[in-house]
């Protein structure tokens, strides 16, 4: 006998998502959830916006997250490794925490997102034929590689609809939806602390929200992952107001000049 089908949304909060939802709304298309993963590392604005969306389209979104908050991954939990306890002690190796993510260690996406949604629809892959929407833009084909856009029942309305990221944000400010202005100052605004974010985007979240600045400095005082394989945290902050400095001083930010003051900089104030 065949499940009854469970039409499930994904809605992380961004444009592309918040268009698929609007857009399969407005069509009529079947929903009967929407699910958001909350890592509680999203920008106060997307927080906001999520309340906003409820109460335009009327229904309530489902939120969801691990039982252990981003800290406790990143600082504190128990890493079971298979090298002896000599050998990391010796290089290293015996501190607790993941640290900082890398680009072939995503543990934030896996624990903060992945694994919450499973726990969360595996019971009901049980009753139901879940079809999960997922918010890829036509212009995002990269994405659809991934393993877990590949999964079964796995729905991309946009890439359907022919929606780029530019007519999805668009079709967004035409129902009044603003996120507080992220999206004129970010391309991206998923987690704000993600340090695989490129150096304009991290210029612009030390330069106009201070207080996440804060938080990223100190986290990354507290771990033994260095944040960017080229720079801490305290030396992008040191990078940036040198940045600022040179400018001031009607000088590029490019060419042999610029790269050696700043080096020389750096290393001034690292006292090397």
């Amino acid at each position: 006998m065949d499940k009854p089908k469970l039409h499930v949304v994904s809605c992380s909060g961004g444009k592309d998502s918040t268009a698929m939802l609007l857009r399969m709304l407005e069509e009529g298309m079947p929903i009967d959830m929407i699910l958001f993963c909350d890592t509680g590392l999203e920008f106060p604005g997307l927080y906001e916006h999520l309340k906003q969306l409820e109460k335009y389209i009327g229904r309530k979104i489902t939120r969801i997250s691990t039982d252990k908050s981003f800290e406790y991954y990143f600082m504190e939990h128990e890493i079971k490794r298979k090298r002896s306890t000599a050998f990391a002690e010796k290089y290293g190796l015996d501190h607790n925490g993941y640290g900082w993510a890398g680009p072939k260690m995503r543990w934030c996406t896996e624990r903060l997102k992945n694994q919450p949604r499973e726990q969360f629809l595996r019971p009901l892959r049980d009753k139901y034929e879940v079809i999960e929407y997922v918010g890829i833009a036509a212009d995002e084909s990269y994405r659809l590689e991934r393993k877990n856009n590949q999964r079964d029942n796995c729905v991309h309305p946009l890439v359907d609809w022919g929606m780029t990221e530019a007519d999805c944000l668009q079709y967004c400010y035409d129902r009044g939806f603003r996120w507080d202005g992220l999206y004129e100052i970010f391309s991206r605004v998923s987690c704000w602390c993600c340090p695989l974010q490129s150096l304009e985007e991290l210029r612009k979240l030390y330069r106009n929200f201070p207080d996440l600045w804060e938080k990223l400095k100190y986290w990354d005082s507290q771990t033994w992952r260095k944040f960017r394989a080229d720079y801490s945290v305290q030396e992008l902050e040191k990078r940036f107001d040198f940045e600022a400095e040179w400018q001031n001083s009607g000088k590029p930010l490019k060419g042999r000049a610029f790269y050696s003051a700043l080096k020389e900089r750096l290393a001034n104030e690292n006292g090397e």
